[in-house]
């Protein structure tokens, strides 16, 4: 039996199959390399101390965490302990540029499971920079979840 068709073979037809696996391939990239951790809210137990301190206006974050990472300002950059000089003094730099010159507070609010090496050698790079260091603690009185 023949079966007749008018049907003529063309090519015009487009592949969609490697567009759609190109499309998912960049997808798949794109979610692996972007930030996933959300830095909006950062768990560090500060140590509790009898005094409170009051806010400053002009200075810079530098938070420690438990896992030693550090975040720098207030967009929580991270950074390593080797480039925090560098990072800070232009942090300052930008500060003093804002303010007319004001000396900026170095803020350091370090976990209180942060073992007391990794401290010291925080504090001695900020004490390098020049600038006031404050301490963050938790008041005995509070009851707050340490959330930052």
């Amino acid at each position: 039996m023949i079966f007749k068709s008018n049907l003529r073979s063309t090519n015009f037809l487009i592949d969609l199959t490697p567009l759609v696996d190109v499309t998912f391939l960049m997808l798949i990239f794109f979610l692996i390399t972007s930030d996933i951790l959300p830095l909006k809210s950062l768990h560090v137990e500060n140590p509790v101390l009898d005094r409170n301190s009051p806010p400053l206006t002009t200075q810079i974050l530098v938070v420690m965490d438990a896992q030693n990472v550090i975040y720098l300002g207030s967009k929580k950059d991270i950074v390593d302990l080797t480039s925090l000089k560098k990072h800070l003094n232009d942090e300052i730099v930008l500060l003093r540029k804002h303010h007319h010159g004001i000396d900026p507070t170095i803020v350091l609010s370090i976990d209180r499971r942060v073992d007391y090496g990794a401290f010291l050698r925080l504090f001695s790079i900020t004490q390098e920079c020049g600038s006031r260091i404050r301490l963050v603690y938790k008041p005995e009185d509070e009851e707050n979840t340490g959330y930052f």
